[in-house]
């Protein structure tokens, strides 16, 4: 790993270690979603005036009205897809710089990633491919459409509120496959996990969030 990817100062192996243990204090119980939280360079996904702030447990602004998540958020996500068992292909809905992707990519084999803003879209292309991700794929698109190229899906991550999953997005999800998606409208989101049974839905709150809605078309 060179210099630039463990980072220097306040980007330093030191302060995420701290962030690790603010995430342990917080509930993530998952060793794996922790290393992934400690090795993946958050302070690469942002701008390089916020990257001294990367390591701190806060969403950070990332242009366009859009966030990059808090850590906290990022990792309970994952743990919530992770710990129900092993995913082959994962959809991402709203991409952002792509830091959830590149934790998500520790989990998968691969990481179908939609993002609906095109210069973040390109953005994000340039920057997985510069730290070599490359089993992460990337989609200008509509979110709530999905991406039934490469369905169906192991897991399904939505990083925008939704008042209910769209039917596209479940009718790509795998039998047996999970989807964790913020619901509910601003003031009253919950975060849910869903699974899919060959027969129904199964749908379990996990905790109030607040999230940005999931915005239909492109931008």
């Amino acid at each position: 790993m060179t210099a630039d990817h463990r980072g220097i100062g306040l980007t330093s192996q030191r302060a995420r270690d701290r962030l690790i243990r603010e995430l342990r204090e917080m509930g993530i119980g998952s060793r794996e979603v922790l290393h992934a939280m400690r090795t993946v360079p958050r302070h690469l996904f942002v701008d390089e005036a916020l990257a001294g702030r990367a390591y701190e447990n806060k969403a950070l602004p990332i242009g366009y009205g859009q966030t990059i998540s808090q850590p906290y958020i990022v990792a309970r996500m994952t743990e919530a897809l992770f710990v129900s068992g092993a995913m082959d292909k994962i959809l991402e809905i709203g991409a952002g710089t792509g830091y959830q992707s590149a934790v998500l990519a520790q989990f998968a084999r691969s990481v179908h990633s939609i993002e609906r803003i095109g210069a973040l879209a390109a953005r994000l292309r340039e920057r997985l491919a510069a730290l070599h991700y490359r089993t992460v794929r990337v989609k200008h698109g509509d979110g709530r459409i999905g991406w039934q190229d490469h369905a169906p899906y192991d897991a399904i991550l939505i990083a925008a509120a939704v008042d209910s999953v769209p039917p596209a997005l479940l009718e790509q999800l795998a039998i047996g496959g999970r989807i964790v998606a913020p619901v509910g409208e601003s003031g009253s989101q919950w975060l849910v996990l869903v699974t899919r049974y060959p027969e129904h839905f199964e749908e379990k709150p996990l905790e109030e969030v607040r999230f940005v809605p999931l915005i239909t078309g492109l931008g």
